[in-house]
């Protein structure tokens, strides 16, 4: 990731002649500059402009190089060295779009898998890149999950693992059916995927006990699989049910699966735990009845915080992704933010921020705002826009908490309550 900016490179006939090409150059995070052929007239290009080393239109993207190409740590005279992947050969008109976020987040399943290049230098590798050989793949939990066990059909599949529904053959659970998170050992390659792993059922285990979150049964292991086992859910995920309505629900009907959902991530951020992937796919119904509870699942990116701890790895999906998580600083406010876009989906059928692309998804949560003009926002009452322009704010710093917002919710209604009573 990096920014672009124009070099003048004058002829060797006189300095100060105005017959100077210009010669794009790509500056990326690890200083590595790829010097494109210059523009002439002549090689099928159109000629540009000079560009100074610092565009007069402010970006959200800090330059490498704040004072400029002067700034660069190479000694005079030194070229730089080319750039390991090729650089697209076009020029760009002012002003640069910024870099894509979404590099990072491929990069961060890369790293994660184990997919990514291995590094070309002498520079010691990162955290979780040793070679596969040299991980400890034992985790210390049960080795008799087939004793214990019956694996049944695949009722789910995500990035690092697949569930499938099983039976207890003995125990606490015999005969009652749960579900099995199954991730394979193989695809465990880096310090940071067996991490991961090991965070999860951590996590799991430090918030069970919560109405709507996924009940805890047991961690197994093998030599080819972990299996977390957990309580089955079988109503359905919550987009199921978003789009078997049409894609909207009433207000009162959006009001119970909001406090559903605000109760049980204010219960995890009290307990310190950051979700990071909160999406309508992540809620699953315990049963196909219309009134059945909601459960919180996949804890697979989450991770603990501290109060006044910033995390800066981009992760999560597009649509829901906050906008201080592309600036790669954040904290808990970034859940809420993916609470208020599934309110605006639940309000009005439609997602708050929309493209073609994950660039243009990223560019679009840090530019644009969320339409309350269009069908069918003037009919939806002015308390719930303003719930959820509340909790879809930029500025983290004036996002309502999950607590706060919760409050919002279920105190009129407490208070309802109690005065019908009275």
């Amino acid at each position: 990731m990096g920014q672009c900016y124009g070099k003048t490179i004058p002829t060797t006939e006189n300095d100060a002649t105005t017959s100077a090409t210009t010669t794009t150059m790509v500056v990326s995070a690890n200083q590595n500059q790829t010097p494109l052929p210059p523009s002439t007239p002549g090689n099928g290009s159109m000629p540009v402009k000079n560009t100074p080393g610092r565009s007069s239109h402010p970006s959200p993207w800090p330059s490498p190089y704040p004072h400029g190409v002067s700034a660069s740590p190479l000694p005079a005279g030194v070229s730089p060295s080319p750039a390991r992947a090729s650089t697209p050969r076009r020029f760009f008109r002012r002003p640069f779009p910024p870099p894509s976020p979404a590099k990072h987040i491929k990069a961060s399943l890369a790293k994660r898998l184990g997919g990514g290049k291995p590094k070309e230098s002498t520079i010691p590798e990162e955290r979780g890149t040793e070679p596969e050989q040299s991980l400890d793949k034992s985790f210390g939990y049960n080795k008799n999950f087939g004793a214990k066990y019956e694996l049944g059909k695949e009722v789910g599949r995500g990035h690092f693992g697949h569930t499938c529904s099983a039976r207890g053959k003995k125990g606490e659970l015999k005969d009652q059916q749960v579900a099995v998170k199954i991730i394979s050992k193989a695809k465990m390659t880096t310090a940071i995927s067996i991490e991961d792993v090991r965070r999860e059922v951590k996590i799991l285990k430090a918030l069970s006990g919560h109405k709507h979150l996924v009940k805890f049964c047991d961690a197994c292991e093998d030599v080819n699989n972990v299996y977390i086992v957990m309580e089955l859910c079988e109503g359905g995920e919550l987009l199921d049910r978003i789009l078997a309505r049409g894609g909207r629900y009433t207000e009162e009907d959006a009001k119970a699966i909001v406090v559903q959902i605000l109760s049980v991530v204010a219960f995890c951020h009290l307990q310190g735990v950051v979700h990071r992937d909160l999406k309508p796919e992540n809620f699953l119904f315990t049963s196909g009845r219309d009134d059945a509870d909601m459960r919180l699942i996949d804890f697979g990116l989450s991770d603990f915080i501290r109060p006044d701890e910033r995390l800066n790895d981009i992760v999560g999906s597009a649509y829901y992704v906050a906008p201080e998580v592309l600036h790669r600083s954040y904290s808990l406010e970034a859940d809420i933010w993916s609470i208020g876009v599934i309110s605006y989906i639940l309000l009005c059928g439609s997602r708050p921020f929309w493209a073609r692309t994950e660039s243009g998804i990223f560019r679009a949560v840090l530019r644009s705002d969320p339409n309350f003009d269009d069908l069918p926002w003037p009919s939806v009452s002015p308390e719930a826009k303003d719930f959820v322009k509340r909790l879809l704010n930029k500025d983290y710093r004036k996002r309502m908490t999950a607590v706060q917002a919760l409050s919002k919710l279920v105190v009129p209604i407490l208070s309802f309550k109690i005065v019908c009573r009275y």
